[in-house]
């Protein structure tokens, strides 16, 4: 179960920005899930709603989710193409000479901070 790890990365980092910043709540953090990246949005959540307590600026802070669609390049045709459709063989060209170029990763991206 890495959601925990990533939550905790996630809620330190916010953590720390709000701090810097003199923030004295976060209401919600978004984030952008890669297609691929073996991420269960549904953990995320769940971990969230434990660690967020923990965290002064985001006890009632709320998590939501992009998804990031995987894309992979062909290095014979140089097309794009999706990946979860195809898979590694390009559906152009028909080569195996694929790489993932996105949609594996998760990342921070957007803090909601509400004027009071």
């Amino acid at each position: 179960m890495h959601e925990l790890g990533i939550v905790t990365y996630v809620a330190d980092t916010v953590q720390k920005i709000a701090a810097e910043q003199e923030i004295p709540r976060i209401d919600g953090v978004t984030l952008t899930i890669g297609e691929v990246s073996g991420i269960i949005p549904e953990y995320l959540a769940d971990c969230w709603n434990y660690f967020r307590k923990r965290y002064p600026a985001l006890t009632e802070a709320e998590l939501t989710w992009q998804t990031e669609d995987a894309v992979s390049y062909c290095d014979d045709c140089k097309q794009e193409f999706g990946t979860v459709a195809a898979g590694k063989m390009c559906p152009y060209s028909g080569s195996e000479h694929t790489w993932l170029l996105r949609g594996n990763g998760c990342s921070i991206k957007e803090l909601t901070i509400l004027e009071e």
